[in-house]
């Protein structure tokens, strides 16, 4: 029996109520095509797109849009060299591109924010599953520095950035992934959850991470760890692709991940 694009989607749609100017969308391809192979990634690099025509999958299922902005707009980057390339690159292989971000982020719980929980080992922790964050309560003991180094050598991390005192006693953290390391969410997770961490995606550094600098200049055990936009949201994917594969046993799909963007000098 034939797999079609559409057919994809429905599943990953399914029960699922998307926003009125939800960014989930076939943005490039026609939902009849049939599915010969899947790639599942975070973000559609002209790397990741590449790899997936090598392996002769004609469906990558991204969390991000290839096109440099949210909701995937295009005339800006009209006669761009690097836009044009990677277009022409998506067209003549005739690859489909979806978008699956609203969705998955409205998953019960939060698919991207599981996947984050589960690759680090942390299910047992998890207290409570917030839309917009994973409230844990970690073990007596366990400091800031401690829950760093664990994040760096289970997910293959160069670093991670951490604000406030390393050494300090963590018992209640919230886990944030993605864009959600602003002010607005953390703050009053902050006071309302009785948080000693914030672990987070990545957000506007002047307001998370300078809440957390006066808190730490008044006396008050505060501290923030901003671990990156991909890294935070990159096994959500992996763990999507790991269930796809359930459902779809006859179709081959793959996870892939691009090198991370920033490098250390």
């Amino acid at each position: 029996m034939k797999l079609t694009i559409q057919d994809v989607i429905q599943h990953l749609t399914t029960d699922i109520t998307l926003p009125e100017n939800t960014v989930d969308q076939l943005l490039i391809g026609s939902a009849d095509q049939d599915v010969q192979g899947i790639f599942v990634t975070f973000m559609p690099t002209h790397h990741v797109i590449e790899h997936a025509v090598r392996l002769n999958a004609n469906l990558i299922i991204a969390h991000e849009p290839p096109f440099y902005n949210h909701h995937s707009q295009t005339d800006w980057l009209k006669n761009d060299p690097v836009y044009e390339a990677k277009r022409t690159l998506i067209q003549e292989a005739n690859v489909a591109i979806y978008r699956c971000h609203d969705a998955i982020h409205r998953y019960q719980p939060d698919g991207i924010t599981e996947g984050l929980i589960q690759a680090l080992g942390w299910s047992a922790y998890v207290e409570q599953h917030r839309p917009e964050a994973d409230i844990l309560s970690f073990p007596g003991g366990t400091t800031v520095q401690d829950i760093a180094h664990h994040m760096k050598k289970t997910l293959g991390l160069e670093y991670v950035r951490v604000a406030g005192s390393p050494t300090m006693d963590c018992k209640r953290a919230a886990v944030l992934v993605g864009f959600r390391g602003n002010g607005s969410l953390t703050i009053p997770l902050f006071q309302n959850e009785e948080l000693d961490l914030i672990i987070a995606g990545e957000g506007f550094e002047w307001e998370t991470p300078e809440y957390v600098r006066d808190a730490v200049q008044q006396g008050k055990e505060k501290a923030l760890i901003m671990m990156g936009h991909a890294e935070s949201e990159t096994s959500g994917m992996k763990l999507l692709a790991d269930r796809l594969s359930t459902v779809f046993p006859t179709v081959p799909i793959h996870f892939v991940a691009d090198q991370p963007i920033f490098k250390v000098l």
